[in-house]
């Protein structure tokens, strides 16, 4: 009886974690950032080397920080919603990040759209370590006083602006400061 009692228990233990396991976001990961500043970083502007990106630049309203490259396939699936976003008025930077030819970020931007307030180039990836990227596309929500709020990993969709960022922009922006909440939240 023993012999048949301890293998089922260690099925049983085995199901239960597969059980928990299935209901769990794979897109979430936690990361130790959330509710610290924003990294301190300056590079280079991707459509003008001369033009400097920096975290001083994200205090002082709510925004995205996207992390993108030209060759992450998913980065191209989100594309057309960043510009979709950001004709509604939602500032987001970019942070291009593995990138060696500068001109194939700005092709891709030409040709696809550019839903960025400034994108800084990053071929290193040494921005993007500070930042705990672990890969791209990465979007990071940014309150007005340069805190990161919440950290989301793959692409960016409407179904995930309204479950994640939605309802963290309403808890976050003060009256007047997400004007561009009530078009890009329709969807």
């Amino acid at each position: 009886m023993l012999r048949y009692v301890v293998p089922l228990a260690i099925f049983v233990v085995i199901g239960v974690f597969f059980a928990v396991g299935l209901k769990l976001n794979p897109n979430y990961v936690p990361s130790p950032l959330v509710g610290k500043p924003v990294p301190t970083f300056s590079l280079p502007a991707v459509t003008d080397p001369n033009a400097t990106v920096s975290s001083d630049m994200l205090k002082g309203r709510v925004s995205l920080v996207n992390v993108w490259g030209t060759w992450c396939i998913e980065c191209g699936h989100e594309h057309a919603y960043l510009v979709e976003l950001a004709r509604a008025g939602v500032p987001i930077y970019g942070l291009n990040i593995h990138d060696k030819e500068r001109s194939a970020a700005v092709d891709w931007l030409e040709r696809l759209g550019n839903p960025y307030v400034i994108s800084g180039f990053d071929p290193e990836g040494k921005a993007a370590f500070d930042w705990g990227v672990t890969g791209a596309p990465e979007t990071f929500l940014i309150g007005s006083d340069g805190t990161i709020l919440y950290k989301h990993i793959s692409p960016l969709t409407p179904r995930v602006w309204q479950s994640d960022f939605v309802p963290l922009l309403r808890q976050h922006c003060a009256p007047g400061d997400c004007a561009f909440l009530a078009a890009a939240g329709r969807r």
